[in-house]
């Protein structure tokens, strides 16, 4: 099954083709790379890219190892916890910042679990990828349903909840995160803290 791929990488988004059965994220799971087929390549925009490109433009086809993917956006039919506990997180991955929001079971506590995520990949929801350095209400560079974030290149956390587990060799502050009022709550109604 082809499937179109769009990913973020340290120079820019790669868009593409890959093959694979059934799911994208068992191909991110299994192999080393991936084929990109009829890749393309957009640089981030106002410079400041510290990596070589890894695709030639005009090729037909790339491989792309998985640990230089960033984030990359879960299809439509990707399968979400239905129940699930949802916690706010901000992640720093050079030179992008993800905010968006990651499942874990209802009464998860992190410091007695056992249960540790497996993969290089995570599931998140409600995904806005921003370069990292503008300021919070700059326009984000992609908004996105879902997508699997690269655990080991996460550099930095800020959540509800401790996560050095789930990302090992960030930085990890948890913090308590301010309610966004309701549809149809003014402005100037109260925030709960």
């Amino acid at each position: 099954m082809v499937i179109s791929l769009e990913a973020y990488t340290a120079t820019g988004r790669l868009g593409g083709r890959v093959v694979a059965e059934p799911l994208l994220s068992d191909l991110l799971a299994s192999f080393t790379s991936v084929v990109v087929e009829a890749p393309t390549l957009a640089l981030l925009p106002g410079g400041g890219v510290t990596a070589e490109p890894e695709i030639v433009p005009g090729t037909p086809w790339a491989s792309v190892a998985v640990d230089d993917l960033l984030v990359v956006a879960a299809p439509p039919e990707t399968v979400v916890p239905f129940h699930a506990a949802w916690h706010r997180v901000r992640l720093r991955m050079n030179p992008y910042v993800v905010d968006g929001e990651l499942p874990s079971l209802p009464g998860y506590d992190p410091g007695r679990a056992i249960a540790r995520p497996t993969g290089s990949f995570i599931l998140l929801t409600r995904v806005r990828i921003g370069r990292a350095g503008d300021p919070p209400d700059a326009e984000p560079i992609r908004e996105l349903d879902h997508a699997w974030v690269n655990r080991y290149a996460v550099e930095g956390v800020e959540s509800d909840i401790e996560l050095s587990r789930f990302f090992p060799g960030a930085g990890i502050a948890v913090m308590a995160w301010e309610a966004e009022p309701a549809p149809g709550v003014g402005a100037d109604a109260p925030v709960a803290r």
